[in-house]
């Protein structure tokens, strides 16, 4: 007979989907190859990087132009991929963890990680599965990562858990509407083939309000918000007020 604690983990609702994560799976090898399947995350990612990097500091009560400002605190990268976005945050000095549900992609991410020498701990794992650590990190980062689970606002909250009283809680993702449909889908996948085809679906896009509703407005506060866009005029990616399409949103846990 199994145990009763291994019966209680078969049956706990999971956030996975396991369509998603076959998907990202399949796709792994691709995450660092500047031209390769993810090829617009690595030329989105500098925007929004550049976004955290000014708006974190400030809002933890540290230094921006320090050389590591964030060092001394400690942050999770809920669905990590392969690591770019956790790389970039372990350069600011926090004691860094990395997770994702693909293990191609964690395996990966450990090998970059040995060759470019950043310390950072990378598991297998969904953030239902930290329940030991909740209230144990200063920044929850999730980017582009809500939007490819099966019970969203499960996901969200399982976030919300992990983040210490007056810690940061940082989600990026696509907003539904029609100009992400145009944009993120048809745009992205079909006309520009910057993602491969099918790799989101627009029913399951996340909307501002349904964010802030999942985490409850007496629970965390909204401290910044921003969209990301390309300009093809420049021919580069940027942030600015618009949250039509790609969105960041940074909440505060309440003390």
């Amino acid at each position: 007979m199994l145990r009763k604690d291994l019966r209680r983990e078969l049956a706990r609702p999971s956030t996975a989907d396991p369509a998603e994560i076959a998907r990202f799976d399949a796709l792994a090898e691709e995450w660092w190859k500047p031209h390769g399947a993810f090829k617009v995350v690595h030329a989105f990612n500098r925007a929004r990087v550049d976004y955290l990097g000014a708006q974190l500091p400030k809002l933890l009560g540290r230094d921006a132009g320090a050389a590591k400002p964030l060092h001394g605190l400690r942050l999770i990268d809920v669905g990590c991929g392969a690591g770019i976005v956790t790389e970039a945050m372990a350069r600011q000095g926090a004691a860094v963890l990395g997770i994702d549900a693909a293990e191609r992609n964690v395996a990966i991410a450990q090998k970059h990680a040995q060759g470019t020498g950043a310390d950072i701990e990378y598991r297998q794992a969904l953030p239902e599965d930290l329940a030991d650590e909740a209230g144990s990190f200063d920044v929850v980062l999730s980017l582009e990562v809500v939007e490819h689970v099966a019970d969203p606002a499960a996901f969200v909250a399982a976030l919300g858990r992990l983040v210490k009283p007056n810690g940061i809680l940082v989600v990026g993702t696509i907003n539904r509407t029609v100009r992400s449909f145009i944009k993120a889908i048809v745009g992205a996948e079909y006309v520009l083939g910057w993602l491969p085809k099918g790799t989101h679906d627009w029913r399951k896009f996340v909307t501002p309000g349904e964010l802030d509703g999942w985490l409850g407005d007496q629970v965390f506060t909204v401290e910044a918000r921003s969209g990301v866009t390309f300009d093809f005029l420049r021919r580069r990616w940027s942030t600015l007020a618009d949250e039509s399409c790609l969105y960041l949103r940074i909440y505060r846990r309440r003390p």
